[in-house]
């Protein structure tokens, strides 16, 4: 190796471990700040599971804001991929029998309550990313309300949905949605959580 390319790769060098043995820390300082924040959510464990996996492909949140807003984009992601899959379901049901075209109601009543859902998830996670203003500020208490009201609203889809398959719907398909569904309605319950708690005290 040419002498003149050896303090450059000495540096290279150091620079990677200095990278490898400060990554480790701020990981564990992110799981920290996730796991202990998701104390107060409802179902804490299914926080931080769906708040880790998150900030595999985006940097972990170091705020309260910012962790309000993951977890609202991991509550829309849930939700549409809840739609996606009642979707297929309502697809799949066969309309030329009488009793199974009544039954597919409820399910399509479902997909437009999780399209909803969906919607006032974005909605509140781009609010959340957006300009608010100084925390404390009408203008930052305005914003926040917005998304704590389309959280909530959500929420409201969700329970709708699962209300609607106690009828009509045979035991197997109410099931299947009815574990999809539950687990967005925890991941939005947890976010609404994060939420209230973004602002001044927290």
């Amino acid at each position: 190796m040419p002498r003149s390319f050896a303090p450059l790769l000495a540096a290279v060098l150091l620079a990677l471990a200095a990278a490898a043995a400060a990554s480790p820390a701020h990981n564990n300082a992110a799981t920290d700040f996730i796991r202990k924040s998701c104390r107060a959510t409802q179902y804490p464990s299914v926080c931080v599971k769906s708040l880790s996996s998150y900030g595999e492909s985006s940097p972990p949140p170091r705020s309260p804001r910012e962790l309000a807003r993951a977890a609202l984009a991991v509550s829309a992601d849930r939700a549409l991929a809840a739609s996606a899959y009642v979707g297929r379901l309502c697809g799949g049901a066969p309309g030329a029998h009488g009793g199974a075209k009544r039954a597919a109601e409820p399910v399509r009543d479902c997909l437009e309550d999780l399209a909803d859902g969906v919607g006032h998830l974005r909605d509140a996670a781009e609010e959340m990313g957006g300009g608010m203003g100084r925390e404390g500020s009408p203008a930052f208490k305005w914003h926040l309300s917005n998304v704590q009201t389309w959280c909530s609203a959500a929420l409201t889809d969700e329970s709708t949905c699962l209300d609607g398959l106690s009828r009509g719907v045979d035991a197997a398909t109410r099931a299947a949605i009815r574990g999809k569904v539950v687990e967005v309605a925890q991941v939005t319950s947890n976010a609404l959580v994060l939420v209230n708690r973004v602002g001044p005290g927290y």
